[in-house]
This record gives C-alpha cells, structure tokens and sequence, in this order.
C-alpha cells in the first residue's frame, strides 16, 4: 500500500493542504541532505516508472471508471486505512480521537457497505492521517535524513520504519504470510494494484501545479515532503524549536535552545477540546492554492 508515495504530486497535494503560504524552492533549506546524489537517482528512476508504467495506467483507468466509481474505491482504501489510523490514535493517547475513527470504520464497514460509501462523514465523523511514522516523531524519535526511496518515493529513516508498523497493521498483507489459497492472493495483489492506479488518478489534476510551480522537481518535493511530515507529527502545532519553515534563510531567527533528546512523547494535546481535525485522507483532493 506504501507504493503511492511514489507519485511526486502527492508532496505537492500535501504541502498546499498544510501550509498558509506558497512553497519557495529557491530559498535555502535549514536541513541538509546528505544523500542527495542517491536520492535524485533514485528521483529519476521513479519519474521514469510513473511516466512509462503508473500514469498511463491511471489515464485508461480514468477513462473507463465513472467519477462515482473512482471515489467508491477511493473511499474503500481509505476505510481500510483507518483500522492503522486507530492503533496509531492510541500509541499517540488521542483517546477521543481513537474513538471517532474506530467508529468510523465501524460505521462505513456495516452502512457504508465495506466503506465503498463514507456515512461516517455524513455524521460528522472526519478522517484523520495517523500513521507509525508519526508515532515515532510523537515519542521524540528524529526522522533522520531525508530519503527518496525506490518506488515508494519520498521519505527518512524514521518513516521507513513507520511502513513495517504500517504493513503489519494492513490486513491485506495476512494473506501472502499465512496462505489463504492462489485467488485470494491474486485478488489481494490486484486491490494494491487497484489501489495505486486510483491514487494516481485522483491526483492527475495536480501534476500541472508542481510542473508550474518548481524549477527544480526533486528540491520542491523534498521540502514539501519535509514540511508536511513535521506538521503531521505535530498535529500542526509545530513548536517553535521545530519550526515546519524549512526555506527560511535566517538561521538567526532559530532559536538557540534545541528540543530534548530524550525520547518522549514531543506534542502535547489539546486540553480546551477535541483533538483537531486533520482531514488529510486521500480522497480530499480538490484543494485551492492558498491566498
């Protein structure tokens, strides 16, 4: 299921749905890159996946499916998502939130027709992104250099150990471990395939922002990627240590007391409410720029 990292639009999706100000690529990163020859090969060859195998794929799949038909599966993925959403809720102690996303699935599970249809959503039930990776960054481990990774695409140390939480946590991925007979692993092979090629549709209409938007495709997805995975950890509520500008300039203005080491949990909820909503599933697609 990691494999829809691998379009580049996602960090692009991502990083309009988070932030209040256009990215600027040109500026200098606070973060270095050590890996950067490896990543940007890496980079090019999933480019050239995309190009020769994914968006293909998505644009006959757009052609035959109806709009419907398209957010249905959309919907289904994201109702399986959610069974991880809630483990992660309760690693992080977002007890209200756990809740509301084990009843989510519950609900889109049994009305919602194994979560073709989002009922949730129509009481007021809103999708949250939770994933190991950022239960990892809430109990104070680094996410490490960054790293783009071959057919998964942008990613750190830290979060490539969030996808073995991630994959253990996928009841899909029971099926090649304990058998279940050679059609029920087809059939789970041919969900993931399903699942990549939807993703890759839903966000065909972004790829003209990141072609317009970046001189420099690998710098714009990096940073992007950056912002968003600490904005995530912090359930937008980046302290100041960690400040989610990454193209800031003026190392001055960091500030000189550097977050503990000892690990933690690094975000502290809410106390005047619910926890916040962060609908950032992959069906919530259609995003303006911000003014």
């Amino acid at each position: 299921m990691t494999l829809r990292k691998i379009f580049t639009t996602t960090c692009v999706l991502f990083s309009v749905a988070c932030s209040n100000s256009p990215v600027k690529e040109n500026l200098t990163p606070k973060k270095t890159d050590s890996f950067e020859g490896f990543n940007r090969q890496i980079h090019s060859f999933n480019e050239s996946v995309d190009a020769a195998v994914l968006k293909p794929m998505a644009k006959g799949y757009m052609s035959i499916a109806p709009s419907s038909v398209e957010k249905g599966v959309t919907n289904f993925f994201n109702n399986i998502d959610d069974i991880g959403v809630t483990v992660n809720d309760l690693l992080q102690f977002k007890m209200t939130q756990s809740g509301m996303d084990a009843s989510r699935f519950i609900v889109n599970t049994t009305a919602g027709g194994l979560g073709v249809f989002d009922v949730a959503d129509m009481i007021d039930l809103p999708k949250h992104n939770e994933d190991f990776g950022q239960t990892l960054g809430f109990w104070g481990v680094p996410s490490g250099d960054f790293l783009m990774l071959p057919f998964v695409g942008p990613s750190s140390p830290r979060d490539m150990v969030g996808m073995v939480g991630d994959a253990l946590l996928n009841p899909f991925n029971y099926t090649f471990l304990f058998g279940g007979g050679l059609a029920l692993s087809a059939g789970t092979a041919g969900l993931s395939t399903l699942d990549v090629t939807n993703t890759r549709a839903n966000l065909m209409g972004t790829e003209k922002m990141i072609n317009e938007a970046a001189t420099d495709r690998y710098s714009f997805i990096k940073h992007a990627y950056e912002q968003r995975r600490e904005y995530l950890v912090h359930d937008g509520n980046v302290p100041n240590e960690d400040n989610i500008d990454l193209f800031d300039e003026d190392e001055s203005s960091t500030p000189a007391n550097k977050p503990s080491s000892k690990l933690a949990p690094s975000y502290q909820a809410p106390t005047d409410g619910l926890p916040p909503v962060i609908n950032n599933s992959r069906r919530f697609l259609e995003l303006s720029a911000p003014k």
